[in-house]
C-alpha cells in the first residue's frame, strides 16, 4: 500500500471550537481582515472573496484555552498570502496593534506566528518562489531562521492593510503527534503525501506536488494527551484532492489499513489520525 495522492491534492479548510465566538469574530474577522461568508446560530464561517469556507468558528461556550505543547492536534495552520508585498503589510498592521509575534525565514517562505484569542496557533506567510527553495541531497532544505523584518517592510506594494487578499489559503497544517513513525505511516504510506523533509528535528514534513509541505507533523509535545471535549482546539481540517474518484482511493486505503471511516456529505468522508486529530478528505 503506497499510492500517492495527486498533485492537485491541497488544504481546504480548519473548523475550530472557541470559547467566545464574538470574541473570535473580533479577532480573525476584524483583526486579521478574513470576510464573514455565513452564520447559523454557535457557528460562523470565514474566508475571502468567492472562495469556500477557510477558517470556520465553532463556539463552545467557556471552552478552556490551550497552552503551547500542552496538547496532541494542532501545533497551527498556516495562512498562506499571496504575495510578500500582502505579507509586509500583515505586518505593519499587526505590529501597529501590538499583536504579540514570533517571526521566522524558513528558507522555503517567509512566516509570522501567533495565537489566537482561545490559544490556537497560527502561522501567516508568504512562499519564496520554488526553484529559490534549497536542497540537501533529495530532501528540502528548512530552516527557522530570524526574518529579515526591514527587507519585508521595504517590499515595493507594502501599506495599509485591508483585509485578507483574494488569493489568500490555507497553505499547509501543522500537528502535534505522538510518534513520527506512526505520523508517517497513516499520512504517507495510507493516505499518500510525499516525504519533504527528514532533517528537521523533532519533525517530519510532507506533501503533493513537489510543495515544499502541505502538512508539517512534530513530537514537541511529547507526553501530551488528544485535547478534552471542553478544550478549546482543532476540529477538523479538510485535504482536498483532485475528484470523488481519488477520494475513494483514499478511503480504500485507510479502511484496508484498519482506520475508522465516516460518509460526510456527497463525496466526502473524516477519518482521524493515531493521535485523534480529525481530517476531512473530499474532492476540491
Amino acid at each position: 500500500m503506497n499510492a500517492r495522492l495527486s498533485d492537485a491534492a491541497h488544504i481546504g479548510g480548519v473548523r475550530l471550537q472557541v470559547a467566545d465566538l464574538d470574541r473570535s469574530l473580533a479577532f480573525y474577522r476584524d483583526l486579521l481582515g478574513f470576510a464573514e461568508l455565513g452564520r447559523a446560530g454557535h457557528t460562523a464561517a470565514l474566508g475571502v472573496a468567492d472562495t469556500r469556507p477557510l477558517v470556520t468558528l465553532v463556539e463552545r461556550c467557556g471552552a478552556r484555552p490551550v497552552r503551547p505543547h500542552s496538547r496532541l492536534g494542532l501545533f497551527h495552520f498556516a495562512i498562506l498570502l499571496p504575495s510578500r508585498p500582502a505579507l509586509g503589510s500583515m505586518l505593519l498592521h499587526l505590529n501597529r496593534q501590538r499583536v504579540p509575534l514570533g517571526m521566522s525565514d524558513h528558507l522555503v517562505s517567509e512566516a509570522l506566528y501567533l495565537s489566537d484569542p482561545d490559544g490556537l496557533g497560527i502561522e501567516i506567510y508568504r512562499d519564496r518562489p520554488q526553484a529559490e527553495w534549497p536542497r540537501r541531497g533529495s530532501d528540502l532544505a528548512m530552516a527557522t531562521d530570524p526574518l529579515d523584518v526591514e527587507s519585508v517592510l521595504a517590499e515595493p506594494g507594502v501599506g495599509a492593510w485591508s483585509g485578507m487578499p483574494v488569493g489568500t489559503t490555507i497553505g499547509h497544517m501543522h500537528l502535534h503527534v505522538g510518534d513520527l513513525a506512526r505520523a508517517e505511516e497513516f499520512y504517507s504510506n495510507v493516505i499518500g503525501f510525499d516525504v519533504t523533509v527528514r532533517r528537521y528535528p523533532g519533525a517530519l514534513f510532507m506533501s503533493a506536488g513537489g510543495y515544499h509541505h502541505h502538512l508539517g507533523t512534530n513530537t514537541w509535545a511529547r507526553g501530551a494527551g488528544a485535547p478534552e471535549p471542553d478544550d478549546a482546539q482543532l476540529l477538523h481540517w479538510e485535504l482536498l484532492v483532485r475528484d470523488a474518484d481519488e477520494v475513494a482511493e483514499i478511503s480504500a486505503r485507510l479502511s484496508a489499513s484498519g482506520a475508522a471511516v465516516t460518509p460526510d456529505g456527497a463525496t466526502a468522508f473524516t477519518t482521524r489520525d493515531p493521535f485523534g486529530t480529525e481530517v476531512r478528505v473530499d474532492a476540491g
